[in-house]
């Protein structure tokens, strides 16, 4: 562990009373207006304890591990390490977060197929057994570095490649999958269980599971498939999946055959959880004409339509949005009216480049320089670079601090570097102070 192991490296805010997020919220723009107005994002690490209840409640049957890859955050990596998820990990730097926390070995698994060698041997000189697997070459790497490793062979489907024609297969298919298990028994390498996308492709495991060579396998593991970004369906989202699962788990895996069944939930803990406020730092008003392209020129009949431009981008925060399209939610406009009407406007990042936009069409109220929008669901797209990365503010409510507690959880025992600090926070804050030109 870094740092001195008594000494709290994180800050939380106790909300007390009827104090919510949005005054977190309000509090933390008020403070970037007053001085830097920087990008920030406030997390409520409540939203990760629901969601571990509501796994527990839902599908108990199956352990959870986090993939860390979707939000690497320390603080998130301890609550729900306290809570006993095992851990996803795709290079060594994640391997080097998740063992600072005290997660043991076995419960860590190294995924990606395409490892460098030194993460291999990392992994094997820390007693990491699990590894991730869906080529003939990877394998011949494992057994090199690590040769006591337990294999997990990922699996795909021949439809999830019918989607889009330039997309890039992951797994191997079950025609290969005979080919790899031989290489592997040739290699004395034990392919140990079987890693696939969720209910979609249980099928193919479970034609798998029944080849001779891994009938005694004990672990079938699951992507998690991403949660719905209303937070409302939530609610229903693990009572769907297990409702997928259930039954053909029970039919092919009942509890009698021992094997260990997991899945590889990463969006589903922190998008929600998560929150990006990103001030306006500049705007343009241009006209569209009938082809609905925008040129400068306004006539007294034009709808304007607005260009703004925020302190953050594709090139921070939101580099998803390089990877996916769809992956930036919808902003609220902060302290504006929802009777405003809406304009067209699109979002742009402080680089000028024609590749940081971050949003081509939505539609918000008349924003000046100055406004503050925020991004919800923010948890599992923000970019997990350190030298881009936003202030997080991190709080949790009484309530779910409690239900922290009643999951077996104390600051004493379980996370030594949380620092509670008591907050009431009055949302009094007068429009004028939380909105002034940049």
């Amino acid at each position: 562990m870094k740092g001195t192991p008594d000494e709290p490296r994180f800050s939380v805010e106790l909300l007390e009373g009827s104090a919510a997020l949005r005054d977190v919220i309000d509090k933390h723009i008020r403070d970037q207006t007053l001085a830097l107005k920087s990008a920030f994002l406030v997390a409520d690490l409540g939203v990760i304890v629901r969601q571990q209840v509501r796994w527990r409640a839902e599908m108990d049957q199956i352990r959870p591990f986090y993939a860390v890859k979707s939000n690497s955050s320390p603080v998130v990596i301890e609550i729900l390490a306290a809570l006993g998820t095992g851990f996803v990990c795709s290079n060594k730097h994640e391997l080097d977060l998740v063992k600072d926390f005290g997660v043991p070995s076995q419960d860590i698994i190294l995924g990606g197929t395409c490892k460098q060698l030194s993460h291999i041997k990392y992994a094997a000189k820390h007693n990491i057994p699990l590894l991730v697997c869906d080529n003939e070459v990877e394998l011949r790497k494992i057994a090199r570095c690590h040769p006591k490793a337990k294999v997990l062979l990922l699996l795909t489907s021949g439809s999830c490649c019918d989607r889009e024609e330039t997309a890039i297969p992951f797994g191997s298919t079950l025609k290969d999958c005979r080919h790899l298990l031989e290489s592997a028994r040739e290699l004395s390498l034990r392919v140990t269980g079987v890693n696939c996308y969720a209910a979609s492709d249980a099928a193919c495991v479970f034609n798998v599971m029944l080849c001779s060579q891994i009938q005694h396998s004990q672990l079938l593991s699951f992507f998690c498939p991403p949660p719905p970004p209303n937070p409302e369906l939530l609610v229903l989202f693990c009572a769907q999946v297990n409702q997928t699962l259930k039954p053909m788990l029970d039919m092919y895996f009942p509890l009698s055959t021992g094997l260990t069944i997991i899945a590889e939930p990463g969006a589903y803990y922190v998008s929600s959880a998560f929150t990006l406020a990103v001030n306006i730092i500049a705007k343009k008003t241009v006209a569209r004409d009938f082809s609905g392209q925008p040129h400068n020129a306004l006539s007294a009949n034009d709808e304007p339509e607005f260009l703004y431009y925020m302190n953050d981008g594709v090139y921070g925060s939101f580099a998803s949005k390089l990877l996916c399209e769809d992956s930036i939610s919808m902003p609220l406009a902060h302290k504006v009216s929802a009777e405003e009407p809406l304009f067209s406007s699109s979002l742009w990042g402080p680089s000028a480049d024609d590749v940081d936009q971050v949003l081509e069409r939505c539609l918000l109220p008349e924003l000046s320089v100055g406004d503050w929008l925020l991004f919800s669901n923010a948890g599992a797209t923000f970019s997990n670079g350190e030298e881009h990365k936003p202030p997080v503010f991190y709080s949790i409510t009484e309530c779910d601090w409690q239900e922290l507690h009643n999951c077996g959880v104390t600051l004493d025992v379980r996370m030594k570097n949380f620092s509670l600090v008591p907050r009431c926070l009055q949302p009094n804050i007068s429009e004028a102070s939380i909105s002034t030109p940049a």
